[in-house]
């Protein structure tokens, strides 16, 4: 997928809150303030979806229009909600954008619901990998076969290498 910048400018303090908000219900308020609060915020119009600095950082995207963190924002708070645990033999496949399929889960968040975005981690060091949409719910996700995470966005893409 090409990225291009079509605009780029600083988001007025209103908007800023708005976002933490969303970020806040997803990942937990400690999280978010710590990583995000104070920091100035700019938002890159891009083909895609937008894509939000932090601090010059990518740190935050908008797929469907809503604020999700990309994997430096990941790598940057390490979120507890949301989260794909996927073994050693996964990893290589998911830092190239592989999706991810069942037998590679290690464990999921009971909370996920099918359609949520979701942070794809790897188990031994918790580091963050990916970024995918689920399609199947947390429960369902540890077993033999099938796919179950939609990636959108990995370490290395486009994304990933924005600024």
């Amino acid at each position: 997928m090409e990225i291009h910048i079509r605009s780029r400018h600083h988001i007025r303090s209103n908007n800023v809150k708005k976002i933490l908000k969303e970020l806040e219900k997803i990942f937990g308020q400690s999280d978010i303030d710590v990583a995000f609060k104070g920091k100035r915020f700019e938002l890159l119009k891009t083909g895609p979806y937008d894509i939000i600095l932090v601090d010059g950082e990518p740190l935050v995207f908008m797929p469907d229009n809503e604020p999700f963190l990309t994997v430096k924002g990941a790598l940057s708070i390490t979120p507890a909600r949301r989260v794909v645990v996927v073994d050693a033999g996964a990893t290589r496949f998911v830092v190239n954008g592989a999706d991810v399929m069942r037998p590679g889960i290690v464990q999921a968040d009971p909370a996920i619901e099918e359609g949520d975005l979701v942070i794809v981690v790897e188990e031994l060091h918790k580091k963050a990998l990916a970024i995918g949409r689920a399609l199947v719910s947390g429960d369902d996700m540890v077993g033999e076969s099938g796919k179950v995470v939609k990636s959108i966005h990995y370490v290395g893409d486009q994304l990933w290498n924005i600024v």
